[in-house]
């Protein structure tokens, strides 16, 4: 199998994958289109940590289409999979649901309220229409369509035949002891779930039945389960009998006219490897280690006449506040819960800047502020860069970084829709925790952040709002919101010494002149300054480190003022929320 060699942080990952499947493609399939593909189990909610396996091999099919190329990019979706155990944390959902264990997916009735027909499509449309926002394009397979509509009755015929083939490859790996996996930190129980994936690496490779290995299990015709044992099955009339374990229902079918069954996982996936004609097709950890789906499915796919894709490991996605969500919500995230924080360009981003094989963190929590800080920094690099200025140093983007904002803006179909005034997000969320869905008071804070370039209307700073705003309501606890307050705190006023008083005069004095965010900034960390005898333009290199301390000590006194605790938003943010009216009021003036 071709190895791609190992990325720098300088390089794209995603043009050395092209690069390699384009040649491969052009040997294997010359003159068709290059072929890339994922699975996805829609078993419960699909996570953060399964959109790697969506976003490995589409970035890398954009990246061919944007070369000309014709490419496409299948979704498996593992709906005809047998329902493995009830998830928790899903709304509408309890234990009674385990009686449906052993079904196929699409034969579980949804959950409880919902509109879809069944279990698998309930959870396959929150991720379609999460794909959708993020300019996925794929062309969907179903499972259950295929081999209930016959597709499959060659390849099924087939493995029956050459069984034995098939059950010596899997032999040299059942007395083997599986590699101890390498356990990564994780926050807690919702995060372990996430990094075990769907739970398919550990099936039953057909070789549980006393009658002799079949890489085929049929679906009980009495209770739908895959809880069935073949007993028997005639190579020339392809009679197949089996019995079911779990209702003692016993059948003979002609598996030639019988489509209500599956290949055993670890011959399915390599037979699709080969019907489908896939070059490209990345695996979690748990299809990754000694002995598992991939290696063994290097070795099974030419029973089928195909060859193994290149198939990077893909490792593992962490939440950044997943302790606390969990706690409340149950699961671990979706794409959905992504989107709902955070444009659809940070989130590809967040996959498109990392190799595969690294480990990143997706943030729910504060640390979305930072990521969005950097995120912005690279767009103003990028354009202010040009071709000679990228990468020769004086802050320009480095070329890997400009490769992966290039692909989280948009794809080979065009850009993605943007905010057309992207303003800092920790800005939006500290005007939408001020203003608590007050949108003409969130306008005339936003507006008055840039005098000279005022905001219009808040649709300017859209979808970015929304995102930031919805952050705070749902992620930011209750006893961290800011609430201004009603009436000046007499008391702390009255107690201050006359330094605290002068410091307050000085910020009240320069409101009017400095009413932006650039003028409040150069003001609020001026006053300790002008206080100590220095200039408000004097650089840190040319004060005392007490000066330093003499800040932290007037902020915390304004927020005491302004908010009646120690720390809150930003103060030129905050101060701008409550405006100067208010300010003077609560401030003594």
């Amino acid at each position: 199998m071709p190895i791609v060699a190992q990325s720098t942080e300088t390089t794209d990952w995603v043009s050395r994958f092209a690069d390699e499947v384009i040649e491969e493609s052009e040997r294997r399939a010359p003159g068709k289109p290059v072929v890339v593909a994922s699975g996805l189990s829609p078993s419960g909610p699909i996570h953060l940590g399964n959109l790697r396996e969506v976003m490995t091999p589409h970035l890398v099919a954009d990246e061919i289409r944007r070369r000309g190329h014709q490419v496409r990019h299948l979704i498996s979706w593992d709906d005809y999979d047998r329902y493995r155990k009830v998830p928790a944390g899903v709304a509408g959902v309890d234990e009674s649901w385990a009686e449906h264990i052993g079904k196929p997916l699409t034969s579980v009735p949804a959950p409880k309220g919902s509109s879809y027909p069944n279990w698998a499509e309930h959870f396959k449309a929150a991720m379609v229409e999460s794909l959708a926002e993020m300019g996925v394009e794929f062309d969907g397979i179903s499972q259950t369509a295929q081999y209930t509509s016959g597709v499959y009755r060659e390849q099924i015929l087939h493995a029956m035949r050459h069984r034995g083939d098939i059950d010596a490859i899997l032999a040299q790996y059942r007395t083997k002891p599986k590699a101890k996996k390498q356990q990564q930190k994780a926050v807690d129980e919702a995060e372990l779930e996430a990094e075990e994936g769907s739970g398919a690496a550990a099936e039953d490779d057909g070789s549980a039945g006393g009658a002799g290995y079949f890489p085929y299990k049929p679906y009980c015709g009495n209770c739908e389960k895959d809880l069935t044992t073949v007993t028997s099955y005639d190579d020339d009339t392809t009679e197949l009998s089996y019995t079911c374990n779990e209702c003692g229902f016993t059948e003979t079918v002609r598996l030639s006219e019988f489509n209500r069954g599956k290949l055993v996982w670890k011959v399915d996936w390599p037979m699709r490897w080969a019907y489908e004609g896939v070059i490209f097709e990345p695996s979690g950890v748990d299809h990754s280690s000694p002995g598992s789906s991939f290696q063994v499915g290097g070795q099974i796919v030419g029973i089928f006449g195909g060859e193994q894709p290149i198939g990077p490991m893909y490792a593992f996605v962490g939440i950044s506040g997943m302790a606390k969500m969990s706690s409340s919500r149950g699961g671990v995230p979706t794409p959905a819960d992504a989107l709902k924080i955070m444009e659809p360009q940070l989130l590809r981003w967040l996959y498109a800047r990392r190799r595969p094989n690294q480990s990143f963190k997706i943030a729910f929590d504060q640390e979305i502020q930072r990521l969005y800080d950097e995120w912005d920094k690279l767009a103003a690099k990028v354009a202010g860069g040009n071709s000679q200025a990228i990468g020769s140093g004086g802050g320009s983007a480095l070329p890997g970084d400009v490769a992966a904002y290039t692909r989280a803006v948009g794809t080979a179909a065009g850009e993605l829709p943007k905010t057309p005034r992207p303003l800092p997000y920790r800005t939006l969320a500290s005007v939408a925790d001020i203003t608590a869905g007050h949108e003409d008071q969130a306008l005339r804070i936003l507006s008055e952040l840039d005098p000279q370039r005022p905001l219009s209307s808040l649709a300017e700073a859209r979808p970015r709002y929304d995102k930031a705003e919805a952050w705070i309501n749902t992620h930011v606890p209750a006893d961290q919101r800011t609430i201004v307050r009603e009436e000046p705190d007499a008391e702390l006023l009255k107690s201050l010494d006359e330094a605290s008083q002068r410091s307050l005069r000085l910020l009240l004095d320069g409101l009017a002149e400095h009413w932006s965010l650039d003028g409040l900034t150069h003001l609020v960390y001026g006053v300790p300054k002008v206080q100590a005898g220095f200039s408000a333009d004097a650089t840190p290199k040319e004060l005392p480190p007490e000066i330093k301390t003499a800040q932290r000590t007037f902020f915390a006194l304004l927020y005491q003022l302004l908010v009646g605790r120690d720390t809150g938003p930003r103060l030129p943010t905050l101060l701008l929320a409550v405006g100067q009216e208010r300010v003077r009021t609560l401030l003594g003036q």
